[in-house]
């Protein structure tokens, strides 16, 4: 290093001290995440500019030295931790470059040609330098941000998992398990239950779309269901339905609009009840019933499928289109009030047809639509039948 250029060293390591003090002072008071309440704490952004500062001149005295990047590559780990927006982040970081600069300019005197060609042949490199910082720094936010979001995501699943089955999560209030999730506190929330085929997502981009309709979700994916937790941000379920009829492949279920995260458990029981009224093979979107037959079935589901086989067992072992076509009978029987005529119509065959099927249901299961013990029998067997029927 020549002489004049470390004067210009020597004379910027002794203005360091105000330097930082003037930067810090300047960022704090234009960029909002740096302020006294904001995310970088005064003590946090002062040490970050006085190493930047330090790393630029370190570098003007010895430019062919060997570059240590720690310093950007853990600012920029940090201010991702702590969410700071990557711009805000570069600007602080230009400016105080710029600083420098200017520091090093006024002290390189016009009246000395010497300091002037020494400070500009090292300019050529120390911008270099800078841009390569700002690159590092870049990664390292950009890398620890994945990381955060992919461990985010895990731990969302974690949760949601919990929900759907009712397992405890330990140390966590329901309060705090909405709050992670992104849930808005008095939101309504539904469980949406869609069928899968052939692996392929029954609701593809469901989260994204909803998002994009400002209803925030989380997602469980298994070989057979995709199942989500919807939060509704003004408590009325027909938008997501709508949404859902529109980019279904498969038949849907949806639980009734809930309050408390805590009745999830309960949620997916109803969802999986109007999942599974709808008709097999189809891209129909169902809303639980509100009956009482129905919460009594989804309080209770085990004992719902023992019903369920021990009423219509003998219908549920039939080959797959007769026992569809027999339980699709029977709930448009019920949905009808008992009318053979209605009914007909609903499934597109004379009444007389539907009164034959009916006959077959008593036949194999002994119970009859003219007796109201038998009749309650059957409405609650329906309810509960199993969903891999």
């Amino acid at each position: 290093m020549s002489g004049d250029l470390r004067e210009l060293v020597r004379r910027a390591e002794a203005e360091l001290p105000r330097l930082v003090d003037t930067h810090v002072a300047r960022v704090r008071d234009e960029i909002d995440i740096y302020r006294e309440d904001g995310l970088v704490p005064p003590e946090d952004l002062r040490r970050s500019v006085e190493a930047n500062m330090r790393f630029m001149i370190a570098a003007l005295r010895d430019p062919k030295g060997g570059n240590d990047f720690s310093a950007p590559r853990e600012t920029g780990s940090r201010r991702a931790r702590q969410g700071a927006p990557l711009p805000e982040v570069l600007r602080a970081y230009r400016l105080g470059f710029a600083a420098l600069w200017d520091t090093l300019a006024a002290a390189a005197d016009c009246r000395r040609p010497a300091l002037m060609r020494a400070l500009l042949a090292a300019g050529r490199g120390l911008w270099l330098l800078t841009d390569e910082y700002a690159i590092q720094l870049t990664e390292a936010y950009r890398a620890t941000m994945a990381e955060l979001t992919l461990a985010r995501e895990r731990r969302r699943s974690a949760l949601a998992e919990a929900l759907f089955t009712g397992e405890p999560v330990a140390g966590t209030t329901h309060w705090e398990i909405t709050a992670l999730l992104g849930f808005p506190p008095d939101a309504g929330l539904v469980v949406v239950m869609a069928e899968t085929r052939r692996a392929d997502e029954p609701l593809p981009g469901i989260e994204q779309r909803l998002a994009e309709h400002g209803m925030v979700s989380v997602w469980r994916l298994t070989p057979a269901l995709q199942t989500g937790i919807v939060a509704l941000p003004d408590g009325a379920p027909e938008p997501l339905v709508a949404l859902l009829r529109q980019i279904a492949k498969a038949r849907v279920g949806m639980s009734q609009p809930y309050r408390a995260i805590g009745e999830t458990p309960r949620a997916v029981r109803l969802a999986r009840i109007a999942l599974v009224s709808a008709p097999e093979g189809s891209n129909q979107v169902s809303t639980f019933r509100a009956g009482r037959v129905a919460g009594l079935v989804a309080h209770a589901p085990a004992e719902g499928v023992r019903v369920a086989q021990a009423v219509l067992g003998p219908v549920l072992e039939l080959p797959a289109e007769d026992r569809e076509t027999l339980l699709a009978t029977i709930r448009a029987w019920f949905d009808n009030d008992g009318s053979a005529e209605q009914t007909g119509k609903q499934l597109h065959c004379h009444r007389n047809t539907v009164r034959y099927r009916l006959r077959r249901v008593h036949e194999l299961t002994g119970h009859s639509f003219a007796n109201p013990a038998d009749i309650a029998e059957l409405a609650v067997a329906l309810e509960a039948v199993p969903q891999d029927r």
